[in-house]
């Protein structure tokens, strides 16, 4: 690989004499690894699904590496189950850190794609609030869209600029996560556009921005809230810079230890690095607190009713055993199961609240994937079982009507291992797919 000679000098400074080390790793593979996502499966379950082997990681109790020749991890069943997330494992550090708790209210800033959003809502656990926020608006529909692999509930998901989101939202949350936009140094091993796209005029754009973004986070913490600040960078302008900077400006912040023991310390005191040498590809990460006051919390949501209101909940009765503990709302002809807490939401770039539980049609409202991802199969009231190595399940991931066993008849979800992927409808022993065409196998 050719890095970018500025970029060697820089290194060459900040390293000194593990400069060689760190130049050494640019000849070896990238870690490659996954998380494993315990809203829908536990750790034995998932080795015994994966058709390789996996190694726990020093940065988070639920990350692993995988080896380099593991391929089409896509594709496998358990991962459209969700089961478990593609995460270079390092990058798990941040939400380590953060320690987000069930029923804590957490704002996840930059989240797109959205590894460290379905991070928090494994380690709350169905419990509290997460944001999840991105400003581009691709960005954020590929973020709803893990974030409903993974089988989130309790999430909003939004596409609106920091400043306007945390002004609006100030003094809600518990904990904040700013993921930021970067020069990506960190990626360089991995992926040969950021190699390409590095200068150091980017360098000094990202700090710029980092820096206002998290001023912008910096509103919207409760007092005593924990905000979280991290790059996949080296640079020490994108990283203990921004911190001093922001330090500088808010003296109602102060920097407290991460806590932790992966990587190594930061040129700055309490703040975390990780190099190639430490077992990851390039993070750093800081804790903040804030110690002051913020009275200026928003405003509660407040629910409407719609006519088709009791066809929805009589559709959540047909599909589910367990009581609903979520408010129904219609948005057009969607029909969401919101959680029961959720601050004033107009102006800030929803794209979803919740979870879709189905659409209206003709006089009745079709199912949503969504509403599946989201369920344990002992909370449906009908099931068709595969497991991950039958045919059936692979066929069911390419779009195609599948045989089952039993009477199973009209709407079911479709587990495998244990794990909930979809739904079909059942009739006469075939099975109709309503795996959605986005996210079919091709092959």
């Amino acid at each position: 690989m050719l890095l970018p000679q500025e970029f060697k000098n820089r290194m060459k400074i900040m390293l000194d004499g593990e400069y060689n080390n760190f130049i050494d790793c640019y000849q070896q593979p990238h870690y490659r690894g996954i998380r494993l996502n315990t809203l829908k499966c536990d750790e034995r379950t998932l080795k015994a699904a994966l058709p390789f082997s996996i190694t726990p990681a020093p940065f988070s109790p639920l990350s692993y590496y995988i080896s380099a020749d593991a391929e089409k991890i896509g594709s496998l069943p358990m991962h459209h189950a969700g089961a478990f997330y593609s995460q270079e494992p390092s990058a798990a550090s941040a939400v380590t850190a953060l320690n987000p708790r069930p029923g804590e209210t957490v704002l996840d800033l930059c989240a797109a794609p959205g590894g460290k959003s379905t991070q928090i809502a494994s380690l709350l656990q169905g419990q509290g609030l997460l944001w999840s926020n991105e400003l581009i608006k691709s960005r954020a529909n590929i973020l709803l869209s893990n974030l409903e692999r993974i089988g989130v509930q309790n999430a909003v998901v939004s596409s609106c600029h920091p400043e306007i989101l945390c002004t609006a939202l100030s003094g809600y949350f518990d904990k904040v996560l700013v993921d930021a936009p970067c020069s990506g140094e960190g990626m360089f091993r991995r992926d040969e556009q950021a190699v390409q796209d590095w200068s150091a005029g980017h360098v000094a754009a990202c700090a710029t921005r980092q820096l206002a973004i998290l001023q912008s986070a910096a509103n919207a913490l409760k007092e005593n809230g924990t905000l979280v600040y991290s790059t996949c960078t080296f640079s020490m302008e994108e990283n203990e810079a921004v911190i001093s900077a922001f330090l500088k400006y808010h003296s109602d912040f102060e920097l407290v230890d991460c806590d932790q023991n992966f990587g190594r310390p930061a040129f700055l005191p309490k703040a975390r690095r990780i190099f190639p040498m430490d077992g990851g590809e390039g993070h750093f990460v800081a804790v903040l607190k804030r110690l002051s006051p913020n009275n200026e919390y928003p405003q509660p949501y407040s629910p409407r009713t719609s006519s088709m209101h009791d066809m929805a909940e009589d559709l959540y009765h047909q599909l589910f055993q367990i009581e609903l503990n979520h408010t129904i709302e219609q948005f057009g002809n969607y029909f969401l199961l919101l959680p029961k807490t959720l601050p004033y939401l107009k102006g800030l770039g929803v794209i979803r609240a919740g979870v879709l539980l189905g659409e209206a049609k003709t006089n009745r409202i079709e199912p949503a994937h969504a509403a599946f991802m989201s369920s344990k199969p002992e909370e449906l009231n009908c099931l068709v079982e595969l497991s991950n190595d039958s045919k059936q399940i692979f066929d069911f991931l390419r779009g195609e009507e599948i045989e089952i066993q039993g009477g199973v008849k009209g709407f079911a979800g479709v587990s495998v291992n244990g794990v909930v992927t979809g739904f079909g409808k059942g009739s006469n022993g075939r099975l109709k797919n309503h795996y959605p065409k986005g996210l079919r196998n091709n092959t």
